[in-house]
């Protein structure tokens, strides 16, 4: 696939945003790191993923995520508007939309994306160096259930989905260039603060 980003109508007079790629198994705190970097002044802007599940707790559409019905993401991968998608399980997708990148792109802003793992890869292969894709990693298989047990929002069966999804995603963990073990947040924040500082500067 063609770069999408960089041949987008960009404004020439604003420097061109950079690519962080964040991926991890359910419950191993990815998209807390990602909230507290939004805050830390790094000129990021997060790409909101599509989905085709249903909204958990207080999620918002066009916030959280965009919320699509799985006919509705099937017609958008027939249009061609992903830059990467995946059926994760049957009719639950996750994908990037070509036009989050690009509105993104436009504004001269460093792109974050919290994507499936498989998504991350994809991203990264597509964009080589101008991308950081980091893979976050709970500390062990025991503390990531415990996780997903204590938010509540699963079945003890979809957490036995999630813990067996968990496992392969984990063998992806040396495909990405930066891994992080959340074992205590501040710590990984840390180590994820001094990551994008150094890619950002080159």
């Amino acid at each position: 696939m063609k770069d999408f980003c960089y041949h987008t109508t960009v404004n020439k007079t604003k420097k061109e945003g950079k690519l962080i790629i964040f991926s991890a198994p359910s419950g191993s705190g990815k998209s807390t790191i990602v909230q507290a970097l939004l805050d830390k002044g790094f000129n990021l802007e997060f790409s909101i993923s599509a989905t085709s599940r249903a909204p958990r707790g207080n999620e918002r559409n066009g916030v959280e995520y965009h919320f699509l019905s799985p006919d509705e993401f099937r017609a958008k991968i027939a249009e061609g508007a992903f830059l990467e998608w995946e059926e994760v399980y049957k009719n639950t997708y996750y994908g990037t939309l070509k036009s989050e990148v690009d509105r993104i792109c436009t504004a001269g802003n460093n792109i974050v994306f919290d994507v499936d793992v498989v998504g991350g890869v994809n991203i990264k292969k597509m964009y080589g160096d101008k991308a950081l894709s980091i893979f976050v990693q709970p500390p062990s298989i025991e503390e990531l259930r415990n996780r997903l047990t204590s938010r509540g929002t699963d079945s003890s069966e979809k957490i036995d989905m999630r813990i067996a999804k968990a496992e392969k995603e984990l063998t992806f963990a040396p495909e990405f260039d930066k891994v992080i073990v959340n074992d205590k947040l501040e710590q990984a924040l840390e180590e994820t603060e001094k990551a994008l500082a150094s890619f950002l500067i080159k």
